[in-house]
């Protein structure tokens, strides 16, 4: 299992992340990670990967801290996934995600990796066809497919989704949020995923943790963390939370709230 505590980070002198402890988180669960713009969401994920230093705290994955482990033997655990691939890269497809593959291994001798896991990967994500394109000439919504294709074949333990959808249109959400959940369950990963669609969030993850200003403001099952309540305090925004002809939870915006004197 997987559990955040008393984690603090900082830019400088600047903190960002203020003592923050969230779990455990079971594996085999996608986790959502809410937030308003600026609270801190995309530091939590590059200090859970190892790429921001914690000032303080632990995080815990199968029992181990890993704040402890060199950064190799973290990614071999944690694979991050950021906003966006790095721009300039030249490498088709395949051998991008023949790249992660090979990073993913703890052996540094094993070089060989099946072609077929790659070209599975890539068609569960609907871009098969891609393979041997660049990954400059594609589009900001393929690359972050490619991105996910990078992070999946790379089996960890904890994957960590920066913003995954913001570049897919509507069909590709869904698809995409119905592979993680069955990569989840299958690999019984913890998947921690930023996401800004609040209804997303509430009718696709199984938790979700809401920051504000580099805290915890909540952690639970989506309905019990996104409430009118939360929405108020947090977005700053007045909302209700109803109940479609499906059962499907959905969240409604009435306004910005009103100014407090």
């Amino acid at each position: 299992m997987f559990q955040i505590q008393d984690l603090s980070v900082a830019y400088g002198r600047r903190p960002i992340i203020r003592n923050l402890s969230a779990g455990p988180l079971m594996p085999g669960r996608v986790v959502s990670l809410l937030g308003p713009n600026g609270s801190g969401k995309s530091t939590l994920l590059k200090a859970l990967a190892g790429l921001l230093k914690a000032a303080h705290g632990q995080v815990m994955l199968d029992g181990q801290d890993l704040t402890r482990l060199s950064f190799e033997r973290r990614a071999q655990r944690v694979v991050y996934l950021p906003q966006s691939l790095p721009a300039a890269v030249h490498l088709r497809v395949f051998e991008s995600v023949l790249v992660a593959a090979r990073a993913s291994d703890l052996d540094p001798q094993a070089q060989a990796v099946d072609p077929q896991r790659i070209l599975d990967v890539l068609r569960r994500l609907g871009i098969e066809h891609l393979a041997m394109h660049y990954l400059d000439q594609l589009s900001g919504g393929q690359k972050q497919l490619v991105g996910l294709a990078q992070a999946l074949i790379r089996k960890p333990r904890l994957l960590l989704l920066d913003e995954p959808l913001s570049a897919l249109d509507l069909n590709y959400q869904c698809h995409v949020m119905d592979l993680l959940t069955q990569e989840t369950r299958e690999h019984h990963l913890t998947t921690l995923i930023v996401l800004h669609d609040l209804n997303i969030a509430l009718q696709r993850s199984d938790e979700a943790l809401l920051i504000r200003a580099g805290e915890l403001a909540g952690h639970g099952r989506p309905h019990e963390v996104i409430t009118p309540e939360s929405l108020a305090r947090v977005y700053e925004v007045s909302a209700r939370v109803e109940t479609c002809s499906r059962g499907l939870a959905h969240i409604l915006i009435d306004g910005l709230c009103a100014p407090t004197s």
